[in-house]
């Protein structure tokens, strides 16, 4: 069953359907982005949620292997997406990386979503396309986007 509502959460993501990610929430879900920021509560995630797909309004995430223990769920894949939907020529704005999610399912909603990626390539493709530079990524950085303070 959890394997099940951790993926219904991925097909609401892949559909950025806002109000269906909201309802699979758990009240205090808490997410974590792979620069270890987190963000708690499921209304406060509901407007970041909104505020990143406004940033990557194709953003999907492809699932290659899941692995489940109790209630925790563990995958792995690809997230990719195109940043403002800019496509172009050499298609530079769309960027796809390995992933992995870790998710705490209890009483049928995420209680935890946490990601694992590389994010180097998705900062270089914001701050080439931004005035304000977001961030200046080194060899050695493993970033994310954090989706709020």
């Amino acid at each position: 069953m959890e394997t099940k509502i951790v993926l219904d959460f991925i097909d609401a993501i892949n559909c950025a359907d806002v109000d269906k990610m909201f309802d699979l929430m758990a009240t205090d879900h808490v997410f974590i982005d792979s620069q270890d920021n987190k963000m708690a509560g499921r209304d406060n995630m509901k407007q970041a949620w909104i505020g990143y797909f406004d940033l990557f309004p194709d953003y999907k995430i492809e699932i290659n292997e899941v692995l489940t223990k109790d209630s925790l769920v563990c995958l792995f894949g690809y997230a990719s997406a195109t940043y403002k939907n800019l496509i172009n020529n050499n298609n530079s704005n769309y960027w796809r990386i390995p992933a992995a999610w870790r998710a705490i399912v209890k009483d049928d909603q995420i209680k935890l979503w946490q990601v694992f990626a590389d994010n180097i390539i998705v900062m270089e493709i914001v701050n080439r396309n931004t005035h304000e530079k977001i961030f200046t990524p080194t060899e050695n950085d493993n970033v994310g986007i954090p989706f709020g303070n």
